[in-house]
Parts: C-alpha cells; sequence; structure tokens
C-alpha cells in the first residue's frame, strides 16, 4: 500500500490511473463465471475502451461489443474481433461499414430491420441478426439509466412482435440493468421469459445485455451461474451472451487530482481542483452519485448539523471549469487542505474515460497504467491539438 501512496503522490498532472493487478483480477473472476456458467460474457465499449489494454483482455475474452461505427471498427482493428453491435439507429451512411465490422447485429426495431437486413448481409454474409426486446421491466431506478421506463426508445415489446419472426431473425437482445446484482437478474428473468419465451425456439442466441456487476465483492455469482444452467437446461439450443461494461473494469484504478485554489462564500470552503466533474467525472453530476474521495468521510449537510459542530475540516470540492454547478458538496478531511495537495477519486475508470469532454477547452487527464512490476506507463497525454482537432 506504501507503494501505491507513494506513486499517487509522484503523479504532478491529473491522470487517470488504473491498476494492472486489479484489472487482471477482475478478468479472471468473469472468465471463471464464463466457464462455470457456460455464457459468453463480451466486452461492452460503453464502459472501458482503453485499447492499448487489450492485449491484457484478449487473454480472458474472445469478443467486444459495440454500438456505433466507431466502436465496431475500434472492435475489429484493435480488439482483433468483430463486435456483437446494436445501435438505436442504422443509417444509410454506416449500416454496411458496421456490418462488416460486426459478427452479430441488432435492430431496435422491426423497421430499421426491414431497412437494413439486406444491406446488412450483402456488406458481411456471415452476419448474425437479432432484435432488442423491451420485457417492460426493470428495477433502475435512476430514470436516465433506466432502459425500460415508459415511453423507452429501446426495442419491441412483446405485443407488438407476430407470431412467426421475420425470415433472418437469429437472436434477442435485451438491456435491463445498471450495476445490479444476480437477485435483479434473477427477477428479470421471470419477466423476459413470461412475455418471450414462445419466440426462443425460432432463435439461436440470447443476449442479456449489461449491468451485471459481477466483480463487486458483494455480488452473488453462484446464483449467477445457477441462473444461466437453469437457462441451458431450459433452452438448450440458445446461446446465452452478457456484455457487462463496468464489471471489468470496476475498482480498478482512480482519478488523481490537485489542490489549486482554496475559496470561501457563505462560510463554504471549495477546494478548486485541476480536474472538473462536468468534464472527467460527469456521472457524478449526471446519475448523480458521489465518489469515494481516499482518506475523507464523505457527509451530508442536509442534516442540519453546522459545520463548525463536526470533528473536522469540511470543503466542497470544486472543478476547474467555468460551470457553476461543476462542484460536488460535502466532504470531511482530519486536516485543513492545502494548495498542491493530491486527492484521490477512487474508482474512476469505468464510465469517465469513454466520457470525458473538452468542454471549456478544459484539459484531459493523462491516462497511465501502474503495472504489476510497480512500473507506471503513460498510455495517453492530450494537448491542445486535441482540443483544436474537436473544433474543426
Amino acid at each position: 500500500m506504501e507503494k501505491e501512496k507513494g506513486v499517487l503522490k509522484g503523479l504532478k498532472k491529473p491522470t487517470y490511473l488504473l491498476e494492472e493487478k486489479l484489472l487482471r483480477h477482475n478478468l479472471e473472476v468473469i472468465s471463471d463465471i464464463a466457464k462455470r456458467a457456460d455464457v459468453e460474457i463480451i466486452l461492452a465499449f460503453k464502459a472501458f475502451a482503453l485499447w492499448k489494454t487489450f492485449p491484457l483482455f484478449r487473454q480472458y475474452i474472445r469478443a467486444t461489443t459495440a454500438s456505433s461505427l466507431y466502436e465496431a471498427r475500434l472492435a475489429k482493428e484493435e480488439f482483433g474481433s468483430p463486435a456483437h453491435t446494436y445501435s438505436p439507429a442504422y443509417t444509410d451512411d454506416t449500416i454496411d461499414e458496421i456490418a462488416r465490422c460486426s459478427s452479430h447485429l441488432t435492430f431496435n426495431s422491426l423497421t430499421q430491420y426491414y431497412i437494413y437486413r439486406d444491406r446488412a448481409r450483402h456488406a458481411n454474409p456471415h452476419v448474425s441478426l437479432g432484435l432488442r426486446i423491451n420485457p417492460e421491466y426493470s428495477e433502475v431506478e435512476t430514470l436516465l439509466y433506466n432502459p425500460c421506463a415508459p415511453g423507452t426508445r429501446f426495442g419491441i415489446s412483446a405485443e407488438r412482435l407476430p407470431e412467426r419472426l421475420p425470415e433472418g431473425i437469429d437472436g434477442f437482445h435485451c438491456h435491463c440493468h445498471c450495476e445490479s446484482g444476480a437477485d435483479v437478474l434473477q427477477r428479470t428473468l421471470v419477466h423476459v421469459e413470461e412475455k418471450f419465451a414462445k419466440w426462443f425456439p425460432q432463435i439461436s442466441w440470447l443476449n442479456l445485455g449489461g449491468g451485471h456487476l459481477m466483480t463487486h465483492k458483494e455480488y452473488d455469482r453462484e446464483l449467477l451461474v445457477e441462473l444461466m444452467q437453469g437457462l441451458h437446461k431450459r433452452y438448450p439450443h440458445l446461446r446465452i451472451i452478457l456484455e457487462p461494461g463496468s464489471a471489468f473494469a470496476w475498482q480498478t484504478g482512480v482519478l488523481v487530482a490537485h489542490v489549486v485554489d482554496i475559496v470561501e462564500d457563505h462560510g463554504i470552503k471549495t477546494a478548486i481542483l485541476d480536474v472538473s466533474f462536468t468534464c472527467h467525472m460527469p456521472d457524478c453530476l449526471e446519475m448523480p452519485y458521489k465518489p469515494t474521495v481516499l482518506n475523507a468521510t464523505t457527509i451530508d449537510r442536509q442534516t442540519g448539523q453546522e459545520d463548525s459542530q463536526r470533528n473536522g475540516y469540511i470543503y466542497r470540492l470544486g472543478g476547474n471549469s467555468c460551470l457553476s454547478g461543476d462542484f460536488i458538496d460535502g466532504w470531511q478531511f482530519d486536516h485543513p487542505l492545502e494548495i498542491g495537495e493530491t486527492i484521490v477519486f477512487d474508482d474512476m475508470i469505468h464510465y469517465t474515460t469513454v466520457k470525458t469532454n473538452m468542454f471549456n477547452g478544459i484539459d484531459h487527464p493523462q491516462i497511465a497504467m501502474l503495472h504489476e512490476d510497480g512500473t507506471v506507463e503513460v498510455l495517453r497525454e492530450y494537448t491542445y491539438e486535441d482540443y483544436k482537432k474537436r473544433m474543426d
């Protein structure tokens, strides 16, 4: 642990630091589940797409999932195998190349399927075509992340499917979870089978989407294996696919930041950092959720207790953009913060490196990997030219 502390303090630039040891542990867990459950578990790029780590991934998994042309190209060109691709809407400009980069191509609606199935097959005669289904059930509480909320734009409900599937449909894809447990999957499967099992004899694969947080310490992996084995017994002809994103990169790294100023207004002290929530940790504002800061305690200012009555030093942490809401309130430290001090946000690899932006011309943190031998490799640094190209 002391070695890791030294590494963190030695990073003078804002840095996403991925730990190879932790990533490999997650890959081993996922690989073991896949073997015991006899399912294919693939990486969803929407949560993690650091392609320089793909050689490590290739030791444990064979494929990835994409939601766009660029992700599909990344799968084929950098991961080395075609993608399992789903997009809410394919277009005339993208369908041919997406099909060429895909092993599986899932359509969001029957309309999209009828428009593009022939072009997809012409571009890639070997591509397997599927439909996204909507079980109309999800336990995701945050509406922004609920793919099955009333009025959703994702998937086809059972009542809209014909008794006989259109010629050429090989599989179903559904996605109902967000960092969910196996117990949620257990309850979801009841709805999936109740609504769609009558079509299962007509298909050869079932993709149960992402959001399965199987590397979380409290996730019931044995239940997941049991559920998948049960599916195989009921539908032995179906190939089962899971495509988590967060599970691969869960608790594998941090975002290292630094205090650049401390300001105070109306009794609220704000430590201004050299990173931004809106640019570098957008889920913290969108979800919203409060990340863990190493060596700090989160507090709730809504309890009514005055800061002066608390034991410790209370700060709001503020980003370095001009967005007024680029801050998160309520951290307690055991010492007064100082300019230049290192602040470390835990678990900041999934859904960060893929969602960062250069709003306000704010630079990206560099991306680095802490290898198992203790060396740090900088995978990517950003410059003014990266910002300028985005404005071309």
